[in-house]
């Protein structure tokens, strides 16, 4: 795969992952793939953003409402893209019936009850692990949890073959390149941040949920989905944060 320069591919992934007004000249999904490399990075500037909002606000607000606008500006700058792909893989995991059934009711822009629970559930955790750190710890930790779960939505990517010929779970083809340099950043953010002990257990629970998801999805559907890449990075932000939370970064 060819990589456009690194100024269009930034932009390419800043465009899909964000709600930024940009307009990178390539905005096929098929040139996904050569964004890729730039995920964990947008995804650790998100979590700045959102442990932004919790740092400035907890001393007035308290933890609890300050974690909770936190987790809305999150959700807010990257358009809700994840969860919607978290709340359609808890339908589709919920669905009876074969393949095309769960692939239609993916593809439904309704949400059931499957759905609605999975994103009640991240909603809770997500705010209850983040209001549990201290402001400090909590601005650490969100980047450190938005970087690594746009990174095992690269290793989703690279261990399943897409379950349809067209969308985009098709067109998003992580190369070599990409997964070598998103995952360099993914360890660089994670290290830093959190040292190399969390850091190794925040990429190898990022991995673990990449791979989980493939099989899952492999099972289920036939492959990787739009809905199965937001579901991995949406999975991987709540268990980065919970962990962190529990192993004790405080």
């Amino acid at each position: 795969m060819s990589f456009p320069p690194p100024p269009a591919s930034l932009r390419l992934a800043v465009s899909f992952l964000t709600v930024v007004p940009v307009r990178p000249r390539e905005a096929r999904v098929a040139a996904l793939g050569a964004a890729a490399a730039w995920f964990p990075l947008v995804g650790g500037v998100l979590g700045a953003v959102a442990g932004g909002v919790d740092y400035v606000l907890a001393p007035s607000l308290g933890p609890t409402v300050a974690a909770i606008l936190a987790v809305g500006a999150l959700v807010a700058v990257t358009g809700g893209l994840h969860q919607d792909g978290l709340a359609d893989c808890a339908d589709g995991l919920g669905a009876r019936g074969d393949r095309e059934r769960r692939l239609a009711i993916m593809r439904d822009s309704s949400i059931g009850t499957f759905g609605a629970l999975a994103l009640i559930l991240w909603l809770m955790l997500i705010v209850s692990a983040v209001a549990g750190l201290d402001r400090a710890d909590a601005l650490r930790a969100l980047v450190v949890a938005a970087g690594a779960g746009r990174w095992a939505a690269l290793v989703h990517a690279r261990t399943a073959t897409p379950a349809r010929p067209d969308g985009l779970g098709a067109g998003f083809r992580v190369g070599d390149w990409g997964l070598a340099l998103g995952s360099g950043s993914a360890v660089v953010i994670a290290g830093v941040l959190v040292g190399p002990i969390h850091g190794l257990v925040v990429l190898g629970l990022a991995a673990a949920v990449g791979l989980v998801i493939s099989v899952w999805s492999r099972r289920t559907v036939g492959g990787r989905t739009g809905d199965t890449l937001g579901a991995s990075v949406a999975l991987t932000e709540v268990a980065v944060l919970v962990t962190l939370l529990g192993v004790g970064l405080r």
